[in-house]
């Protein structure tokens, strides 16, 4: 292994911080997310995610949620942090869901939540 990565490779088996820190919102890839709760009762506020991912068959299948917290988890050495978001997903294969041609938007069966509650968090940076 390289120098750096050796470091932080051994610095990341320390493991992690006792506590974690949650935020109302985060920014990253260019857009601000902010949590169900902070958006309830404002006028503007984005609460909604989409996970790029690839079943095992390589078709691109996009997942879709609502942000209910962000965490940032915060390993021994100060300089690796890693961001979290916890989603209520919906279930966008079973139960489908519709773009419309004409403006491209997704629609999404909001009554359809992903059937794997346990499948809840993904990293910030996917979303």
């Amino acid at each position: 292994m390289e120098g750096n990565a050796a470091i932080s490779l051994s610095l990341l088996s320390l493991g992690l911080e006792r506590k974690v820190k949650c935020y109302n919102g985060y920014f990253i890839n260019g857009y601000i997310f902010h949590t169900e709760e902070y958006g309830h009762g404002r006028k503007t506020y984005n609460i909604g995610v989409c996970i790029r991912r690839s079943t095992s068959s390589e078709f691109e299948v996009d997942y879709y949620g609502r942000l209910e917290e962000v965490i940032e988890l915060q390993y021994l050495s100060e300089q690796n942090r890693v961001f979290l978001f916890k989603c209520y997903r919906y279930d966008t294969i079973d139960r489908g869901i519709r773009v419309d041609p004409h403006y491209d938007l997704v629609e999404i069966n909001s009554k359809a939540r992903h059937r794997n509650v346990n499948d809840v968090f993904v990293f910030a940076k996917q979303c």
